[in-house]
Order: structure tokens, then sequence, then C-alpha cells
């Protein structure tokens, strides 16, 4: 994790699927949690899909409230 990765989960936006549009950052934890069951995309979006899961599952949503715009 490094502080871009950070700044990136709360202005990237998901491309697909049932919460297109909305803010990695915003994704609901039981989205985020069957991510971590079924298994994460490949590429940049599979890996910030994983740490948000890690940061929401640790309860640490909090931390990136300083980084939005």
């Amino acid at each position: 994790m490094n502080a871009e990765d950070l700044t990136r989960l709360v202005t990237l936006r998901m491309p697909y699927g049932k919460y297109k549009g909305r803010l990695i950052a915003d994704l609901p934890g039981n989205y985020l949690n069957w991510f971590a069951r079924e298994g994460f995309p490949p590429g940049e979006i599979g890996r910030l899909l994983n740490l948000m899961q890690e940061i929401d599952h640790n309860g640490l949503k909090s931390m990136l409230d300083p980084l939005r715009k």
C-alpha cells in the first residue's frame, strides 16, 4: 500500500458491474467480500479492490476521509 493507491481509492470509479460508477472507496463491504471469496479481477482494479476490502474489513475506512476532494 502506498499513498498513490489510497488516493486512487477515492478518485477511481468502479468501471463495471452492479456498482458501476461508484467510487471504489464507497463500495459496500459485502460486495468487496464477494470479490475476496470469488477472486479479484486482474490488473489495477483488482489490486485496488483487494486493498479496499482489507481497509473495510479492518474498520479503517475513516483514514480515507482526508483524501476525499
